[in-house]
């Protein structure tokens, strides 16, 4: 801790109640969302909670600044930081300075510390240093070099920094998910249409009252089929979840007939959380909505809560399900292999979305991704906007795979 806030009075002299903004200031520019009144409250909140140990301070600050599970880490890692811890604070310098390895060599863990808060602490840290006065300015020709946005497009959302974030998002916001249209048992009028339609037909000869009855043609109705997405949001997928309720809704947004549910340890329908076009206020309502949070995740439970309560009101008509997780459960994939089987014979076409796919040797050993390899009709990788837009394209491509069976209970009804 800062020898002035430690020295500081309760009643806000000295430095404390300018640190406290500093370090505000530094959550603000590391994303999260802190303003002028926040600093206040976390000023009061310190000087009733005292500077008697420091556990105190940081929760105090904890209580104020934190509204999301998934804010938690970057204020931990903001907090020893600010607040003078050695080790933490090398860690995050190692980032900033060039390392050498040999050919092979595993990189270290303290590449993988949060950019987001390196950009905060040290602002500029990553740009190149300007040329010194006199000195001829070396010009690179960049025709052959990677714009911003190409770059963007391919970097990990695990990786991204507060800025890259920022245009992430606003990418994120303008795309479109263009789902080819399928064939109802509706029809239409349609005067090029290949079936009689006899209802309309005796209907113009009514109106006319003469002996020739004028045909009517009618063809099969189009439309696009209901899309259903189960997101994973467990610890373990906590950094990407985020990202995936904004391409949700912009998904949402964009088109009728999309149910939305996130699963850790239960399963929550966040449809009508998403239907609000104004983001910020849509996950503020998510947020409230879930509380396993960042927590441990039952796929098969939660399934089956899906597969009895849901699945006979949403996946009518040929739902498309994308099914995003990482596939590791803590129940050891108890259920997964029924429920996840029956899902697949409920819908048209299953998606599993794992972030995991990115890397080439990944293999699925895990229980659960076992039995879900073997009922999904395709998987792919979606952590950056690159697999994002691939899936948009996927997605607007026809569907060629087998005409499966519609499960049936046990009475024989159709599920």
């Amino acid at each position: 801790m800062n020898a002035t806030a430690k020295n500081a009075a309760p009643s806000g002299e000295g430095k404390l109640a300018e640190n406290v903004m500093h370090f505000g200031r530094v959550l603000r520019a590391a994303g999260m969302p802190v303003g002028p009144g926040t600093v206040i409250e976390a000023v009061r909140a310190v000087e009733a909670a005292g500077l008697n140990r420091r556990e105190d301070l940081y929760w105090a600050l904890h209580a104020v600044f934190v509204n999301r599970r998934d804010q938690r880490e970057l204020f931990d890692q903001a907090f020893y930081i600010f607040w003078r811890n050695p080790k933490i604070l090398e860690k995050m310098m190692s980032i900033l300075l060039p390392s050498f390895g040999a050919k092979g060599e595993d990189l270290p863990e303290t590449r993988e510390a949060n950019r987001r808060l390196a950009d905060a602490l040290f602002p500029g840290a990553g740009e190149a240093p300007q040329p010194a006065a006199g000195e001829d300015e070396i010009v690179f020709d960049a025709a052959f070099t990677y714009s911003d946005q190409e770059a963007l497009r391919k970097t990990d959302f695990e990786t991204m920094s507060a800025e890259e974030l920022v245009e992430a998002r606003r990418a994120i916001a303008r795309m479109r998910l263009p789902i080819m249209n399928v064939r109802t048992r509706r029809y239409r009028p349609d005067t090029r249409g290949s079936r009689i339609d006899m209802r309309a037909a005796m209907r113009a000869n009514l109106r006319t009252g003469g002996d020739v009855i004028p045909l009517r043609w009618r063809s099969p109705r189009q439309r696009h089929p209901p899309l259903v997405i189960l997101c994973d949001i467990s610890g373990s997928m906590s950094r990407y979840s985020r990202m995936f309720l904004l391409f949700m809704h912009a998904i949402t947004s964009d088109r009728d007939r999309v149910h939305t549910f996130v699963f850790g340890t239960r399963l929550t329908n966040i449809t009508r959380h998403l239907r609000h076009r104004d983001v910020d206020v849509a996950l503020a309502r998510v947020t409230e909505a879930v509380d396993d949070w960042s927590a441990g995740t039952r796929i098969g439970k939660c399934l089956r809560d899906f597969n009895t309560d849901w699945s006979r009101r949403v996946l009518g008509q040929g739902a498309l399900v994308l099914f995003i997780s990482d596939g590791l459960d803590r129940d050891e994939a108890h259920g997964l292999e029924f429920e996840i089987e029956r899902l697949h014979k409920s819908c048209r076409r299953l998606v599993w979305l794992n972030p995991l796919l990115r890397y080439d040797r990944y293999q699925a050993k895990a229980a659960g991704a076992q039995s879900l390899i073997r009922h999904v009709d395709e998987a792919r990788t979606i952590h950056n906007l690159e697999s994002m837009s691939g899936l948009a394209a996927t997605l607007a491509q026809e569907w060629q795979g087998p005409q499966k069976a519609r499960p049936r209970d046990r009475m024989g009804a159709v599920a």
